[in-house]
């Protein structure tokens, strides 16, 4: 067996970004004494997300790649690979962005796809699903409302990701709101993302999220890692903490793709629209 410790974290962020730092400080420094290979951290851990989603919220500090708070980022994560969104500063245009750190170096720049509600009156759309490879096997990465759409996971599956890593800052029903996040419509459509998208293209799916509240957002938490099989290995539920668990990357894909390859047995031919 190959096997690796793969980690989520439900997590509060907000726009102290030297707080948000030593936040993940104690992150990671626990997550390695408990001998974690990748901590997936939220969307926004650096600088927080939007107070509210209806177009007028003020931005987040936007922070260039190359910038002293990624360098710290990489420090920080040394040989472990970390995943950590933040909103990126590329000329006049800013991006919700995950990035993802190891080796001493950046691996790799996800640009969020997908704006829900009004969140592209803040940040630019990304334009692709690139997967990438990493110390711990080749990965792609999504951003909350991306895993609403299997196009991006499916994407990142050909490409060969096999472990993807779903930031998120994903908040409970605005509309709806259940007293308990559990009963939350939100919770139940984040979970079964999460479990749809792992399932459909065979991979592990290593989901984090903010926790507790920010302006008038309510997060859900619900970290978790899933199998190749869509079986949640591990979970925080709906409070903050980490989710970890113990993976066999290679021999578990092999095993679920085994008789019923869902990218083998893909007919693209027969899609029409779908391909489009």
């Amino acid at each position: 067996m190959n096997t690796i410790r793969v980690a989520a974290a439900a997590a509060p962020f907000d726009r102290d970004i030297e707080a948000g730092i030593g936040r993940i400080a104690v992150l990671i420094s626990a997550a390695r004494a408990d001998g974690v290979a990748l901590l997936v951290l939220p969307e926004a851990a650096l600088g927080g997300y939007l107070t509210d989603l209806g177009g007028e919220a003020p931005p987040p500090p936007a922070l260039p790649v190359d910038g002293p708070e990624i360098t710290r980022l990489v420090e920080l994560a040394g040989e472990m690979v970390v995943v950590a969104g933040f909103c990126e500063a590329d000329g006049e245009k800013m991006y919700n962005s995950a990035v993802a750190v190891g080796a001493g170096r950046v691996l790799a720049v996800h640009r969020k796809v997908h704006q829900p509600l009004q969140e592209d009156a803040t940040y630019t759309a990304g334009s692709e699903f690139v997967a990438f490879d990493s110390p711990v096997g080749r990965m792609g990465m999504m951003i909350c409302y991306d895993k609403a759409f299997p196009e991006a996971a499916r994407a990142l599956a050909l490409d060969g990701a096999e472990i993807v890593a779903c930031i998120s800052a994903w908040p409970a029903s605005a509309t709806e709101a259940a007293p308990d996040l559990a009963d939350d419509r939100w919770t139940r459509r984040f979970d079964l993302f999460d479990r749809a998208r792992a399932l459909e293209n065979q991979v592990f799916v290593v989901s984090s999220n903010q926790s507790g509240e920010f302006g008038s957002l309510r997060f859900v938490c619900s970290a978790k890692i899933v199998d190749p099989g869509g079986d949640v290995v591990a979970t925080t539920g709906v409070v903050e903490g980490v989710a970890v668990a113990d993976i066999d990357v290679k021999a578990s894909l092999e095993a679920a793709r085994r008789s019923m390859g869902h990218l083998r047995d893909r007919r693209p031919h027969a899609y029409g629209l779908a391909t489009v």
